[in-house]
């Protein structure tokens, strides 16, 4: 039996429970008394009714009023006299009807009643406490050398040194009366169960003995709860009935049976593994084997409640392609689809992938409620705890673009990182503790215990069926081989590895477990022992210019009545209008049109980022915002056509990692969607350099996965500072694989420097028959260049994307007399042409722009290098000479020339940081670098 000050001293007091209020009295239909008495007298004359141990009379009374038995006499006695109206000091006293033995045997009644309600509300307190704190002493380490301290009190470093005997004495060295004021006398007393607790089941008063026996089977064995921190009364309570309902953790023999057949099967094949590939590193189950059964569970689970298609994301390095295939779940009688996402090894890179791609799975079946499609995600320990990007996955749960509505994480807690141990991997007592950040349960298992495993993960797939919440299992295991089956973990970890060899494998304990209840017998047991095409083509980009104009006149309108815009968006909206009528479109219209048009055929797109709706730089305004309605918006681009695709564009959180990771996911989904992601700057998305580089440059190579995301990078020299200048072209063009055709390419990278060739480009990304990642170097001043504008005759049918764009200028009609070509990209082209100008130069020097980067234009930089003999090239930048596009296209274009003639070099000298902080040295610099490609003689004598 428990010692109650042994079993209470455990736990530290919390207040109690709030009682019922009348209002959930009357949701019972019960019948209200007032109390026909006036209290005049002082709290003193009852000295139990104070802030205390108001909310157990409260209780009290409210079981008396439903029935006079549900309470103990003394109570009956006095709700009955505090009605009749007698005064608070005489209300224990028998009335006048009952004998004078009774009477006599009231006298003196008040001390017993308050320490009645004193005993009450300590028992309220410790079944709450259990609740909290319950799991710090739940037996969830299968090796039991846990190092958790959850008293703050530093524990030793390393498992090997902790002194597990004293580390359990501070937790009984406090007495009972310090903290509930009961006894060992109370232990068989019969205490009335708040309605904040299942552990009665149908019964409503238990004896103390059994309470802490319940509560200690339902919070203190082989899982542990983590809840009260929800600020959900309803979610709470579920969680209690589903761990405190007596015997709820009860299976039958079939659902033993078919458990340990999943345990031989995971465990076997383990083994199998071992034998076939000994010699190599497989990260294998051994110490967790009851994964696979688990997830199974939530599969199952799921499977049942209607989910139809389920996205899972790994903990570390998965070899091959993403795997996609369709099964029947023999639990449920259903299909149900499996995508297991691939992935670096880049620990928990994957995470916002997987949850984009499951948006996009719910976006395109209709699944508003994720009732469908869900994701399940499984982590390590460390890295749970370590890796910011899982942090900004879970901020996204909640957000209205971002929602999948519920995740399933799991957490393969080996309690240990490579081999750091956890006291030195995180400052938390949990690896999970961040999960607490979106108030998602958390449900502690010990791994070795299958059985508890099993209902745990049945109770998180439930869980998230019925509120569409995040939550998170974790298993707490070990690893029986180390890091990998070629690591030592003896070298760090002596101790720890000396009892796991020591430690039975979970099948061997479970199997034993259930031949002793005859589940099986032991002859049962052993019975189960033993391309494409590269002849490719992209369709024309152009659109009609009814199209046009009517896209156009969309993007100029607000489609709502009575909607009322601010007087400085009216300007803007007057403008394009009046660029309409001039049939002409700036950035902003350019890309309007290319949407639209796209969202007319049945394209959906999204538009993804931090301030996309209005646009880093006021440009943009797809969504307007009523001034007088509060959160009254409209989004002219879904009124284009009654039979359109949906437009959406979210305002993101303050993420680069996590987001572009999610609209990578989401992109994955279908490929006959145009998904973007625009950086607020282009220097930001260094942030989320782990994406970049795992999975959009490298994604096809590594597992034959196409994806058409859009990446939009804001980027130009401006005299904005280091931070707000670069996109860091260098990184991207140094990334590419150099394949010259689109199909084989790893990804496109283009710096457009027109509305039209912008729009053609964004057209091109979804009408292409395959797909690639679209890198863009998007423009900030050229935003409102008045140069910066195209014609709707560049955007007709029949007109497309140009990888070149040469110069139509006089210099173009007598190529032979040209002394100079200068080849460019994006902005500072207009800056050559302005500069050109002004020196009479028009004649002299052509200036080319290169568009498309990579894959690199060879065939058309070799026609515009031939078609200017005479002159000498160079290669003008704004960039800095070790960043921008130098070091790419330099040895490029001499390989089209066959190196027949050098290439110049004109911009900005080496330099740390990709720009100056200085405005007037900023201009400067620019200066000098268009004297530097004006100057017929800067390179004369160089060779």
């Amino acid at each position: 039996m428990h010692c109650l000050r042994t079993t209470v001293a455990k736990l530290r007091p919390l207040t109690a429970a709030q009682s019922l209020s009348q209002n959930r009295l009357a949701e019972r239909g019960l019948r209200m008394f007032q109390p026909k008495r006036h209290l005049n007298s002082s709290v003193a004359a009852e000295p139990f009714l104070n802030g205390t141990s108001s909310n157990y009379v409260e209780e009290m009374y409210y079981a008396w009023l439903e029935n006079p038995r549900n309470v103990h006499k003394s109570w009956d006695i006095f709700f009955r006299n505090a009605n009749a109206g007698a005064l608070p000091g005489a209300a224990y006293q028998s009335p006048p009807s009952l004998s004078g033995t009774r009477v006599q045997a009231l006298v003196g009644a008040q001390p017993n009643v308050e320490k009645l309600v004193e005993d009450h509300l300590a028992v309220q307190s410790l079944i709450r406490a259990y609740q909290v704190r319950g799991h710090h002493i739940a037996k969830l380490d299968p090796l039991d050398i846990s190092c958790v301290d959850f008293d703050d009190a530093p524990c030793a470093v390393g498992f090997q040194n902790v002194d597990l005997s004293q580390y359990k004495e501070r937790l009984v060295t406090l007495t009972v009366g310090g903290f509930y004021g009961l006894t060992q006398s109370d232990l068989d007393k019969v205490f009335r169960l708040p309605t904040t607790t299942f552990i009665g089941g149908k019964e409503s008063a238990l004896p103390l003995r059994e309470i802490i026996r319940r509560l200690e089977m339902a919070y203190c064995q082989h899982i542990g709860v983590e809840f009260m921190f929800i600020n959900d009364v309803e979610q709470c309570q579920w969680i209690r009935q589903k761990f405190e309902t007596p015997e709820v953790m009860k299976f039958n023999l079939e659902e033993k049976r078919t458990l340990l057949a999943r345990m031989i099967r995971s465990t076997r094949f383990e083994e199998f593994l071992q034998r076939k590939w000994s010699s190599e590193k497989r990260f294998g189950l051994e110490g967790c084997e009851s994964l696979i059964p688990a997830l199974k569970t939530i599969i199952d689970k799921s499977s049942q409640s209607g989910v139809e298609s389920v996205i899972l994301g790994m903990p570390h390095r998965y070899t091959g392609v993403h795997t996609l295939f369709t099964r029947m779940n023999r639990v449920s009688d259903r299909e149900i689809m499996m995508s297991l996402m691939a992935n670096p090894s880049h620990l928990e890179a994957v995470d916002p992938v997987v949850q984009g791609k499951t948006k996009a799975e719910q976006f395109y079946c209709g699944d508003t409620q994720g009732k469908r499609v869900m994701s399940i995600l499984l982590h390590g320990d460390a890295a749970f705890a370590g890796q910011g990007i899982v942090y900004e996955t879970f901020h996204l749960s909640d957000l209205p673009s971002y929602t999948t509505h519920g995740t399933i994480h799991v957490v393969v807690n080996n309690q240990i990182g490579f081999t750091t141990d956890p006291r030195m991997a995180r400052s938390s007592p949990y690896p999970t503790d961040v999960a607490r950040v979106v108030n998602a349960p958390i449900f502690h298992v010990n791994a070795d215990d299958p059985e508890a495993v099993m209902y745990v993960c049945s109770v998180a797939a439930e869980w998230r069926n019925t509120f569409h919440k995040d939550v998170v299992v974790d298993l707490v295991c070990y690893r029986r081989n180390g890091h990998n089956e070629m690591d030592e973990p003896m070298f760090t970890q002596p101790l720890m590895y000396k009892k796991i060899k020591k430690q039975k494998g979970v099948l061997q304990t479970f199997s034993e477990k259930l031949i002793a209840e005859g589940v099986v017998t032991t002859q049962e047991y052993e019975v189960k022992l033993p391309g494409h095409p590269k002849s490719m083509s992209c369709p024309p980009t152009g659109i009609s210019e009814d199209e046009l104009g009517h896209i156009g006149n969309i993007a100029a309108s607000v489609p709502l009545e009575d909607f009322t815009i601010h007087g400085g968006l009216s300007r803007i909206l007057k403008g394009r209008a009046n660029m309409v009528s001039q049939r002409l479109c700036d950035w902003a219209l350019g890309e309007y049109m290319a949407f639209g048009s796209l969202l007319k055929e049945g394209i959906h797109v999204r538009l993804s980022g931090q301030d996309v709706e209005r646009g880093t730089f006021s440009h943009r305004h797809h969504v307007l915002h009523d001034q007088n309605v509060d959160k009254r918006i409209c989004i002219p681009m879904n009124y284009i056509s009654p039979d359109q695709a949906p437009y959406t564009v979210c305002n993101s959180s303050l993420s680069e990692y996590g987001v572009l990771g999610f609209e990578l996911g989401f992109a994955m989904a279908s490929p006959n969607a145009l998904v973007l992601w625009e950086a607020q700057f282009g220097d930001f998305h260094n942030t989320a350099q782990c994406i970049i580089d795992q999975f959009i440059s490298s994604g096809q190579a590594k597992w034959v996965r196409h994806n058409g995301i859009v990446l939009l990078l804001p980027h130009g020299m401006e005299g904005m500072g280091p931070e707000h200048s670069s996109a860091r072209p260098e990184r991207f063009l140094q990334m590419c694989n150099d394949d010259p055709d689109l199909y084989d390419c790893n990804w496109i990278v283009v710096n457009c420097s027109t509305p039209a060739n912008y729009f053609h480009v964004l057209r091109r990304q979804i009408l292409l028959p395959f797909r690639k990642p679209l890198i863009v170097f998007t423009p900030k001043s050229l935003l409102r260049h008045p140069e910066a504008k195209s014609s709707f005759d560049d955007m007709l049918p029949g007109t497309d994307f140009k990888r070149i764009i040469p110069d139509d200028g006089p210099a173009a009609i007598r190529p032979e007399k040209v002394k100079r070509v200068i080849f460019c990209t994006g902005k500072i082209f207009y800056e050559l042409t302005r500069e050109r100008k002004n020196r009479g130069m028009d004649d002299d020097v052509a200036v080319l722009r290169i568009e498309q980067l990579s894959p690199f234009p060879f065939d058309l930089v070799k026609a515009e290098a031939e078609r200017y003999p005479n002159a000498d090239l160079v290669w003008c930048q704004e960039e800095h000479k070790n960043q921008g596009y130098y070091d790419y296209v330099k040895p490029r274009i001499r390989t089209t020339i066959n190196r027949t003639r050098p290439v110049w070099y004109a911009g900005r000298g080496p330099a740390a940081a990709p720009a100056t902080g200085n405005k007037q040295t900023h201009l400067t610099e620019l200066q000098r670098l268009l004297d530097t490609a004006l100057d017929l003689e800067a390179f004369s004598g160089k060779l």
